[in-house]
């Protein structure tokens, strides 16, 4: 079993994320508690920053390496460093790239819903590849924390590496990805407060190396709670598109999202209405399961375009290069998610 000299010294090596100094040199290991009988290992770690993506990328290796030494399972617990500690150490401040700076020239682009079920998702990670499709340079922010699903929609089974200060994303189908997905370990919860949420996307903003980008797409989570606000807030100039599907009181509550949008000064560009029908293979025939019309009423309401109909029928899966959720460009619904994308370059061309 594992003891407490070799929990520090198999910690101690790891460098903290901020001030890049081993854990060890930092004293940042403030309490280890071993329980021999469960084989478990708890352990308490100064950090100069928490609730960031570096602290989930160190969080990862923590528990990897003492898994790796004969731990069963890993507590861990991250602190503040002293503010002493920090001065001592922290290295002068470089001017940020941050996607937030107002020269910035990508447009971005919410992709929001008033209830969750009605594949805002799908919607997102096949519009951002429909996009990068036609040549443009592509980022997706998997911004439903809690309800995180882009990775796994996309088949990336890679996970982002930490180059420098900076998070570099994961690229798959041309299009950059940043999800909480890659920052959880086996797909656990995120048991975190609103105030934890908005430092994580703001994360995803200022300490991802984007690169040049010419939209910049966001998979917010369902409704008009504290992440979906959070976004709003950060994103002064941002353009809208509402998911829903064709029964009525979907739309109702999709109406929320896009009212949210309107008093805070975000422009909705347009609705998407998915699983709009269902189509027969063998007759052609078109089912409408979810009823008709509510796409058409949404729009009416804020007085924007339907960008597209999407049917409901899944993908064609391709072992070789698997993702359960994206449309290859010459399936028929493929098609459809090009024509709403070169809808969107018109409407927000690329800006010079």
């Amino acid at each position: 079993m594992l003891r407490e000299e070799n929990v520090r010294k198999i910690v101690g090596q790891l460098k903290e994320p901020y001030l890049h100094k081993t854990l060890e040199e930092l004293k940042a290991i403030e309490e280890i508690k071993i329980k021999p009988e469960k084989a478990h290992v708890s352990v308490k770690i100064g950090l100069a920053k928490t609730g960031t993506a570096e602290q989930l990328q160190l969080q990862q290796q923590v528990v990897a390496l003492l898994k790796e030494a004969g731990a069963e399972t890993v507590g861990l617990r991250f602190v503040e460093l002293p503010e002493e500690t920090i001065a001592a150490f922290q290295e002068p401040a470089q001017e940020s790239d941050s996607l937030l700076k107002s020269e910035n020239k990508t447009t971005f682009i919410a992709i929001a819903s008033g209830k969750g079920g009605v594949g805002k998702s799908t919607v997102s990670v096949n519009l951002a590849v429909a996009l990068a499709r036609l040549g443009k340079k592509v980022g997706l922010i998997d911004a439903d924390i809690y309800g995180f699903s882009v990775p796994d929609m996309m088949g990336i089974t890679k996970r982002p590496v930490v180059r420098g200060e900076s998070i570099i994303p994961v690229e798959r189908f041309g299009v950059k990805v940043i999800s909480m997905g890659f920052f959880v370990e086996d797909n656990a919860p995120v048991i975190w407060r609103g105030p934890m949420l908005g430092k994580m996307l703001n994360n995803f903003f200022n300490e991802v190396e984007w690169g040049d980008l010419d939209y910049l797409l966001l998979d917010l989570p369902p409704g008009t709670g504290d992440v979906a606000l959070d976004v709003h807030t950060m994103l002064p100039s941002c353009k809208e598109i509402i998911v829903s599907t064709p029964h009525p009181t979907a739309a109702f509550v999709a109406a929320r999202a896009g009212a949210m949008a309107l008093r805070t000064d975000h422009e909705v560009i347009g609705v998407v209405e998915n699983m709009a029908y269902f189509e027969s293979l063998a007759t052609g025939e078109k089912e409408y399961v979810f009823g008709k019309g509510g796409g058409e009423k949404l729009a009416e309401e804020l007085q924007v375009p339907i960008l597209g109909k999407i049917p409901l029928q899944q993908p064609d899966w391709n072992e070789d290069d698997f993702a359960p959720s994206v449309y290859a460009e010459d399936h028929k619904i493929g098609q459809i998610y090009q024509g709403i994308a070169e809808k969107i370059t018109n409407l927000i061309p690329v800006k010079a």
